[in-house]
């Protein structure tokens, strides 16, 4: 069913809460999810020392479900999660050490996207677009999902 009128699209972040279509608590609610495609590094990771030494290109995709966030009122980057920041972590977890299996690569991604973000759950899938296999392949790849608070590393 569609409001009677639609909100002011004209008041600043402040006056949202003023604007009588504001429903903080009640009301539709939209979830957000924040997804990063193709995000290509030079690494070192790989089982063999070789790949480990030379590197090779990765890439990356990473979903992030923000769920219910300001943004979406406020229009403010502040209120939700900044892509450019999720990329630039990203890169540096990938790039700041080597990892033999992409599944643990994935998993310190995962873990530091949770860590430092506002994130109820991530996505991350590392590709290996030439891997060093002898057989002619488009991509091998891993693919790690967590959720914040699901216990995962429990030991």
């Amino acid at each position: 069913m569609a409001p009677d009128h639609e909100p002011d699209d004209d008041l600043e972040p402040d006056e949202v809460e003023d604007d009588p279509d504001f429903e903080e608590d009640g009301g539709d609610q939209t979830e957000v999810t924040i997804e990063v495609r193709g995000l290509s590094l030079y690494t070192h990771h790989g089982v063999s020392a070789a790949e480990r030494e030379v590197g090779q290109r990765l890439v990356l995709d990473i979903r992030l479900e923000v769920g219910d966030c300001d943004a979406t009122v406020t229009d403010m980057v502040e209120d939700t999660v900044d892509y450019g920041e999720v990329c630039n972590t990203v890169s540096l977890v990938a790039q700041q050490r080597s990892y033999k299996t992409l599944e643990r690569l994935c998993s310190a991604v995962a873990d530091r996207l949770l860590d430092e973000y506002s994130a109820d759950e991530v996505w991350v899938k590392a590709a290996k677009p030439e891997p060093p296999i002898p057989l002619s392949v488009d991509e091998v790849s891993v693919e790690v999902w967590r959720q914040r608070g699901g216990g995962d590393d429990e030991d």
